[in-house]
């Protein structure tokens, strides 16, 4: 009888053990549970834009030489200055036009005498329209040598080089360069895609290392026609301000193109994964019907600070997982956090 009562006591003890381990496993089951965190995504307008790369350029370019070389006496500004349209730059050897005046006078004097004669008779007409000829000649050399004698500015610019100092004759370099840089332009090469999308008077959104994050605002001045067969590009010039002088030529910059606005679904970027081993990025959509996670691939747009446009992947009204990745599978139960 007492051994009975011993073996029913075990036999009890037994199935206990069995029944807390089996409610004690299926606790740990449900605490095992991957625990995340998820968002519900929409879609909303998102600006199509491009991006691109290029180095300033002055707005105009002037080389400030005479037609041929000539002795220069004074050169009247230095790099750095600003100059003036029509400003007088450079003065040169003005012997030659000293004789071409003087011929010019001499000229203009025995044609006024022959035009005399002629009014009474005391000349022929092919005298008088010889000495005019030879007076119109004599002028235009003295007016091409005063242009060359005296060097002008035909352009508001700042003087960014001088080759020559007083005294030097001129060669194949220019004496000086003057340069407009109100406003300043960028050349940019553009995908022949958006030929269509691209017109004059666009504004478009540029920065510069020497500036940080600081936005400049320009616009489209100039559109090539042609496509580059190589490249599949074409060139569009970018015209920015620049009233306070703070872009210099040589300056490099990137200038954003916005061409369209899209109707897209925007997702957060702590929900994007990487796959190993490749480029592929990748979300878990949450499903609430049965709590599971399904994998889904992705395909990236452009980057908003903390967002990302998506071109497939992701549905509207999706909720997608925000953390919580590491333990998931494809088709993992999961419990929200």
């Amino acid at each position: 009888m007492k051994s009975a009562i011993l073996k029913s006591l075990f036999i009890v003890c037994v199935l206990a053990g069995v029944s807390c381990s089996g409610t004690k496993k299926a606790k740990q089951e449900v605490d095992e549970l991957p625990k995340v965190t998820v968002q519900k995504v929409s879609k909303r307008n998102v600006v199509q834009q491009s991006s691109y790369t290029g180095t300033v350029e002055a707005y105009v370019v002037n080389n400030i030489a005479p037609q041929s070389a000539r002795r220069i006496s004074e050169i009247l500004v230095d790099v750095g200055d600003h100059v003036k349209e029509g400003q007088l730059l450079v003065k040169l050897d003005n012997s030659s036009l000293i004789q071409a005046k003087v011929q010019m006078e001499n000229a203009l004097t025995e044609y006024e005498r022959t035009n005399e004669l002629y009014e009474f008779g005391g000349a022929s007409k092919s005298d008088r329209d010889s000495r005019l000829l030879t007076y119109e000649v004599a002028k235009s050399t003295y007016d091409n040598l005063l242009e060359n004698t005296t060097l002008i500015s035909p352009t508001t610019g700042v003087v960014s080089a001088r080759n020559y100092d007083n005294g030097d004759m001129s060669g194949q370099n220019p004496i000086l360069v003057v340069e407009q840089i109100r406003p300043v332009k960028i050349m940019i090469n553009v995908s022949e895609l958006l030929f269509s999308k691209v017109h004059r008077g666009m504004k478009v959104y540029v920065v510069f290392d020497a500036y940080g994050d600081e936005q400049f605002v320009g616009s489209i001045t100039r559109i090539y026609p042609t496509i580059d067969n190589v490249t599949r590009t074409f060139q569009v010039e970018v015209s920015l301000p620049n009233k306070d002088e703070r872009i210099r030529p040589g300056m490099f910059s990137r200038v954003t193109l916005p061409y369209a606005s899209a109707n897209r679904v925007v997702i957060p970027d702590l929900s994007v994964q990487k796959l190993t081993g490749s480029g592929d990025r990748y979300v878990y959509i949450y499903n609430p019907a049965d709590s599971t996670v399904r994998y889904s691939k992705i395909e990236l747009g452009r980057r908003m600070d903390t967002e990302y446009e998506i071109l497939s992947g992701v549905e509207d009204g999706d909720m997608v997982v925000t953390s919580g990745h590491s333990a998931l599978t494809n088709g993992a139960k999961v419990e929200l956090k």
